[in-house]
């Protein structure tokens, strides 16, 4: 393995740390879902972790470690920074991805229109927020795919200058 935490600029060499990442997990032979049950997060968290999208915490290190042992020292140092939380301009050519955003903007505003009824004028956070994805069989036993997305609720707020701390 290349990678050298040492020298990690978050913005360079995400590629290859990346790839490294990645092989150490096919080397463990786990899948994300096993590694995510050992590990008690979700798969998408999981998955990120190995993507560099997620940021791996302290205390969490140990136990990736022994659960994907081709990880090296490096290798969790550089999962431990605040990743630069970029993805390929090509990505969305990506057959399922494609799919996956295509099915979140064509149903965007019923969605919209849903959580503003139940719970007001708001956002869900991608920030303190849950993904996972499971297969499950339909009635005629072909498989299905289920994605939750669980974010806490966001209030847009009525910005009055008396409670702008700012001022």
């Amino acid at each position: 393995m290349l990678h050298d935490s040492r020298s990690h600029d978050p913005r360079q060499g995400k590629e290859q740390l990346v790839r490294e990442l990645l092989a150490a997990k096919e080397a463990s032979g786990k899948t994300y879902d096993e590694i995510a049950t050992e590990l008690g997060v979700t798969n998408v968290y999981c998955a990120n972790l190995f993507y560099n999208q997620a940021q791996l915490k302290k205390g969490t290190a140990p136990k990736l470690k022994k659960i994907v042992p081709a990880l090296s020292d490096g290798h969790l140092d550089a999962m431990q920074l605040a990743p630069f939380r970029t993805w390929p301009d090509n990505l969305l050519q990506e057959p399922n991805v494609y799919r996956t955003y295509e099915a979140i903007m064509h149903n965007g505003e019923a969605i919209k229109a849903l959580i503003n009824e139940q719970a007001g004028d708001g956002i869900m956070s991608a920030i303190d927020f849950y993904c996972s994805v499971k297969t499950i069989k339909g009635k005629a036993g072909e498989d299905r795919v289920v994605l939750t997305f669980n974010g806490k609720y966001l209030k847009h707020i009525e910005q009055f200058t008396e409670d702008d701390t700012s001022q």
